[in-house]
């Protein structure tokens, strides 16, 4: 295993990082494995957004011992209310649940302290301004999160951040798919299938500036959703008509300035084991160029790039969210708690599509808009 330095927090953390998600609803001893193979493979960087106890718990277990062989990454925010995961500003429900985090860890300090998911401006500013930052802060100074770190899908939020230097990490999802959604400057080209040079398509510039700043600033980004829920490993579900590997998805996040780990979900030793390749895979072995590669035709008809091109929606849905959210959704064999927070945080639901069409007419990639906002509705009950 390769290490970084995690910007100037004075931490090396593994370029391969475990995703906690995958862990919720494994029992004891399959966590045990799952973690017993992660160190084993020197992995030392874990994200623990998920507030269920029994997952805490069994993430203690496994860790009972060597705590101090991994970089906790802990969420302030994230709590289980009614039997289900959820965010809350409250901050009698903050505190408990991140007392709750401590004690089930078995543990009286987090590495990392993510001020969890917030991706609007507005929140942001009134997070930041009021006792939630402040307790992050009041927590940081006691020593019990050692680092104030930020997670987030929003660049702008994270670039605020990041400038005001509010944060020393940033949790941010990163892939080649998110890091194409607002690069459709030459969106008539890619309407008639323009054949793509190799590195021709980039990151949006928004995206770009994060990087950047991130590495300029010094705070160091721990990845989420490099796979994008497993989407980018299948050429039918992938955007680009093409199948990647998971060394090559990590791949391309190790290469965005700033970043350094990746955090891959997973739930057996032999997934661990997958992603844990990278740090002994060679150059061909982690190159991604074929989704671009001179000469392929990328398959865009049908396939939401999540452009928004098809705006605007006369009852406001955020089409291209919507059906991100969904096609996320159907990476899996049941909807991950996650996606359907995040879309239920949405200001409109896919219930609320009149079927009017006006989309479909917009789309440049001959999306079934109107049969994905029922896919969606069906799928998310709203």
């Amino acid at each position: 295993m390769n290490y970084r330095e995690l910007g100037n927090t004075g931490l090396a953390v593994s370029e391969i990082g475990l995703g906690g998600e995958w862990l919720t609803g494994l029992a004891t001893e399959q966590v045990d494995r799952v973690i017993d193979a992660a160190l084993a493979e020197g992995v030392n960087c874990l994200d623990i957004f998920m507030p269920q106890p029994e997952t805490r718990s069994n993430i203690g277990h496994a860790l009972r011992g060597r705590r101090e062989k991994m970089l906790l990454q802990g969420h302030l925010g994230a709590i289980y209310e009614d039997g289900q995961y959820t965010r809350s500003r409250q901050m009698d429900k903050v505190k408990a649940a991140f007392d709750d985090l401590l004690t089930r860890l078995g543990t009286d300090y987090i590495d990392i302290g993510m001020l969890h998911y917030i991706d609007n401006m507005e929140e942001y500013q009134r997070l930041m301004d009021g006792e939630f930052y402040a307790y992050a802060c009041q927590l940081r100074d006691q020593g019990v999160i050692r680092h104030i770190g930020l997670s987030s899908h929003n660049p702008q939020v994270s670039l605020r951040a990041v400038e005001e230097g509010r944060i020393q990490v940033l949790m941010f999802s990163i892939n080649p798919a998110y890091d194409l959604e607002g690069a459709a400057a030459n969106i008539e080209e890619l309407m008639h299938y323009q054949l793509l040079q190799s590195g021709q398509w980039t990151a949006d510039p928004a995206r770009q500036e994060l990087y950047a700043r991130c590495a300029a600033k010094g705070v160091g980004i721990t990845v989420m959703k490099p796979l994008g829920a497993g989407s980018l490993l299948r050429a039918e579900s992938s955007p680009f008509g093409a199948a990647m590997t998971v060394v090559q998805c990590c791949h391309y996040c190790l290469t965005r300035p700033g970043v350094a780990s990746v955090l891959v979900g997973c739930r057996t030793p032999e997934q661990v084991q997958a992603a844990a390749r990278y740090a002994t895979a060679s150059p061909e072995e982690k190159a991604y160029g074929h989704i671009y590669a001179a000469g392929r035709r990328i398959q865009m008809t049908g396939r939401c790039m999540y452009c928004n091109h098809c705006q605007p929606c006369p009852v406001h849905i955020d089409v291209a969210e919507v059906t991100k959210f969904l096609d996320l959704a159907r990476q899996q064999e049941q909807v991950p708690e996650t996606v359907r927070d995040h879309y239920l945080a949405l200001a409109h639901h896919a219930g609320e599509c009149i079927q009017c069409g006006s989309c479909e007419g917009n789309c440049p990639f001959g999306v079934q808009v109107r049969e994905n906002m029922a896919a969606a509705q069906a799928l998310f009950g709203c």
